[in-house]
Protein backbone atom coordinates (compact mmCIF):
# COMPACT_ATOMS: atom_id res chain seq x y z
CA UNK A 1 0.00 0.00 0.00
CA UNK A 2 2.75 2.13 0.84
CA UNK A 3 4.25 1.68 -2.62
CA UNK A 4 1.03 3.00 -4.58
CA UNK A 5 0.92 5.93 -2.06
CA UNK A 6 4.61 6.65 -3.24
CA UNK A 7 3.98 5.60 -6.70
CA UNK A 8 0.68 7.27 -7.65
CA UNK A 9 1.99 10.91 -7.04
CA UNK A 10 4.77 10.49 -9.58
CA UNK A 11 2.74 9.07 -12.17
CA UNK A 12 0.27 11.60 -12.03
CA UNK A 13 3.30 14.26 -12.61
CA UNK A 14 4.29 12.38 -15.59
CA UNK A 15 1.40 12.19 -16.75
CA UNK A 16 0.57 15.59 -16.29
CA UNK A 17 4.00 16.49 -18.67
CA UNK A 18 2.52 15.28 -21.46
CA UNK A 19 0.80 18.24 -22.51
CA UNK A 20 3.39 20.15 -25.64
CA UNK A 21 2.04 23.53 -24.24
CA UNK A 22 4.35 25.80 -23.39
CA UNK A 23 2.34 28.49 -21.38
CA UNK A 24 -0.28 26.92 -18.33
CA UNK A 25 -2.50 29.66 -19.09
CA UNK A 26 -3.24 29.01 -23.22
CA UNK A 27 -6.16 27.44 -24.16
CA UNK A 28 -6.99 25.58 -27.25
CA UNK A 29 -7.91 28.02 -29.95
CA UNK A 30 -10.03 27.98 -32.77
CA UNK A 31 -6.71 28.29 -35.04
CA UNK A 32 -5.16 25.39 -33.99
CA UNK A 33 -7.92 22.93 -34.72
CA UNK A 34 -10.32 24.59 -37.49
CA UNK A 35 -7.95 25.62 -39.94
CA UNK A 36 -5.88 22.66 -40.34
CA UNK A 37 -8.88 21.04 -41.06
CA UNK A 38 -10.35 23.75 -42.94
CA UNK A 39 -7.20 23.44 -45.23
CA UNK A 40 -7.20 19.53 -45.82
CA UNK A 41 -11.27 20.02 -46.92
CA UNK A 42 -10.45 23.19 -49.58
CA UNK A 43 -9.75 20.25 -52.47
CA UNK A 44 -12.59 18.25 -51.61
CA UNK A 45 -15.89 19.01 -53.79
CA UNK A 46 -18.88 20.40 -52.21
CA UNK A 47 -21.68 17.85 -51.49
CA UNK A 48 -24.20 17.10 -53.77
CA UNK A 49 -28.04 15.81 -52.68
CA UNK A 50 -28.62 12.45 -54.52
CA UNK A 51 -32.76 12.80 -54.59
CA UNK A 52 -32.71 8.83 -55.66
CA UNK A 53 -31.93 8.13 -51.99
CA UNK A 54 -35.02 10.64 -50.83
CA UNK A 55 -37.69 8.66 -52.88
CA UNK A 56 -37.79 6.07 -50.82
CA UNK A 57 -40.44 3.37 -50.60
CA UNK A 58 -42.08 3.65 -47.39
CA UNK A 59 -44.48 0.80 -47.87
CA UNK A 60 -41.35 -1.94 -48.64
CA UNK A 61 -39.24 -0.19 -45.68
CA UNK A 62 -42.63 -0.86 -43.51
CA UNK A 63 -42.77 -4.36 -44.97
CA UNK A 64 -38.98 -5.26 -44.13
CA UNK A 65 -39.18 -3.79 -40.46
CA UNK A 66 -42.07 -5.87 -40.04
CA UNK A 67 -40.23 -9.02 -41.72
CA UNK A 68 -37.07 -8.03 -39.14
CA UNK A 69 -39.35 -8.09 -35.97
CA UNK A 70 -40.87 -11.09 -36.73
CA UNK A 71 -37.82 -13.32 -37.13
CA UNK A 72 -36.51 -11.53 -33.94
CA UNK A 73 -39.78 -12.66 -31.82
CA UNK A 74 -38.93 -16.06 -33.31
CA UNK A 75 -35.94 -16.30 -32.68
CA UNK A 76 -36.86 -15.19 -29.01
CA UNK A 77 -39.05 -17.93 -29.28
CA UNK A 78 -37.28 -20.50 -30.23
CA UNK A 79 -34.27 -19.58 -27.13
CA UNK A 80 -37.06 -19.24 -24.36
CA UNK A 81 -38.67 -23.20 -25.79
CA UNK A 82 -34.39 -24.04 -25.82
CA UNK A 83 -34.15 -22.42 -21.87
CA UNK A 84 -37.38 -24.49 -20.90
CA UNK A 85 -35.95 -27.49 -22.42
CA UNK A 86 -32.83 -27.16 -20.75
CA UNK A 87 -34.50 -25.70 -17.06
CA UNK A 88 -36.71 -29.53 -17.35
CA UNK A 89 -34.01 -31.67 -18.16
CA UNK A 90 -31.89 -30.30 -15.47
CA UNK A 91 -34.98 -30.53 -12.58
CA UNK A 92 -35.26 -34.29 -14.45
CA UNK A 93 -31.50 -35.19 -13.79
CA UNK A 94 -31.69 -33.24 -10.04
CA UNK A 95 -34.56 -35.65 -9.13
CA UNK A 96 -32.84 -38.55 -10.58
CA UNK A 97 -29.72 -37.72 -8.84
CA UNK A 98 -32.05 -37.61 -5.48
CA UNK A 99 -33.39 -40.87 -5.94
CA UNK A 100 -30.86 -42.56 -6.47
CA UNK A 101 -28.81 -41.40 -3.51
CA UNK A 102 -32.22 -42.41 -1.73
CA UNK A 103 -32.14 -45.62 -2.71
CA UNK A 104 -28.00 -45.96 -1.21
Amino acid sequence: MKRIALIAPAALLALSACGESTDASEEAMADTVEVPADDAMAGAPDPVVDSSLNAADTASVEDAVDAATQEAEDAADDAQAAADDALSAADAAAAASAELEGAE
